[in-house]
């Protein structure tokens, strides 16, 4: 046995030695695979319900990624049109933008100059489009890469789990089970519960947009939708910069509507009916936890960072409360003599 457990031990640090080095040289596609592996991390029971009724697993695992590839097609649609085909109007409407702000209290006021600052906004936005176009081919490939991982992934799973928990003692095979659980609720959480909230949030947003007659209203949508990523935060302040533009133009009447409606509709509505909804696939992690990982995931390693954070800090928490479990299950009580 001593012999097998030290053959067990050499095999796992030959893979995590091959791992570091394979992330040292596969660098520029570590986020297209991390994302891979996540996706198939949901895609899963999918992939187990299509075999459950009959179907070969190759076919499966070919079906729930074709689902993928579709949904990835449904949700990237409008910001693709956004970047492609309204990158002149968002640089029209920045242009709009006043160039000094005058906040007044009472007698007092104090004027910002936003010259500055609106034109790298127009800059910004003016290189969007190009920057999109130049990075296609780069995109195409790693879409394919993507692709091809997630079917590996879904193929032979249970090789993937069998190989993580043949290194790891029995006695330990509770621990791994259980981070197995908090990866893929918070996981749920973040793909299909923000994805749903963000497709609700674009259709209502699109409808109000068009209603009070903005007119790249697919675009604010589009921005509203990829704003409810960002927690706590939302797509309330695009509604409160629209309300401010409003004002500062004059209109004050547009400023309180789109800000009421906005509020109500785009900021509100869908959490209200969507999240109660999806409740299940969610781990009960504390907004503020959430806002943390996102923040620091995004500052520390870009946009890989929007799940890798908060999935972190779901780790890191239900670690700490394995420990508190582990400490109250052993700790002993002396009763005074």
């Amino acid at each position: 046995m001593p012999s097998i457990d030290r053959r067990v031990a050499v095999l796992a640090g030959l893979v995590v030695g091959l791992s570091l080095v394979s992330l040292y040289f596969l660098r520029g596609v570590l986020a297209t695979v991390f994302f891979a592996i996540t996706v198939a991390y949901v895609v899963y029971p999918l992939r187990s319900w299509l075999v459950a009724r009959g179907l070969q697993r190759r076919i499966a695992a070919g079906l729930s990624t074709v689902v993928v590839f579709l949904v990835g097609l449904l949700l990237l649609a409008p910001l693709a049109y956004v970047v492609y085909a309204r990158s002149e109007q968002i640089v029209d409407f920045v242009r709009e933008l006043p160039t000094v702000l005058v906040l007044a209290v009472g007698e007092f006021s104090y004027t910002v100059e936003l010259a500055a600052l609106r034109e790298a906004a127009v800059a910004a936005a003016g290189n969007v489009g190009i920057a999109a176009a130049r990075a296609t081919p780069v995109l195409g490939l790693k879409a394919f890469l993507f692709t091809l991982l997630v079917y590996a992934l879904l193929l032979r799973p249970g090789e993937i789990h069998r190989g993580i928990l043949r290194p790891v003692p029995d006695r330990y095979h509770d621990v791994v089970e259980r981070l197995h659980v908090t990866v893929r609720d918070t996981l749920y959480a973040l793909y299909l519960l923000q994805a749903a909230t963000a497709f609700g949030t674009f259709l209502i947003a699109v409808a109000l947009f068009a209603v009070l007659k903005y007119d790249p209203a697919i675009t604010l949508a589009v921005i509203a939708g990829l704003l409810q990523f960002i927690p706590i935060i939302g797509p309330s302040v695009l509604i409160a910069v629209l309300g401010a533009v409003a004002y500062m133009g004059n209109d004050p009447t547009l400023a309180i509507t789109v800000v009421v409606l906005g509020l109500v509709l785009v900021g509100f509505l869908p959490d209200a009916l969507i999240r109660p909804r999806l409740a299940d696939y969610t781990t009960g992690m504390p907004g503020s936890l959430y806002f943390i990982g996102f923040t620091g995931g995004i500052l520390s390693v870009g946009a890989v960072g929007v799940i890798a954070g908060p999935l972190l800090v779901a780790l890191l928490s239900e670690s700490t409360r394995l420990l508190a479990e582990e400490r109250d299950g052993q700790q002993t009580y002396f009763e005074p003599e």
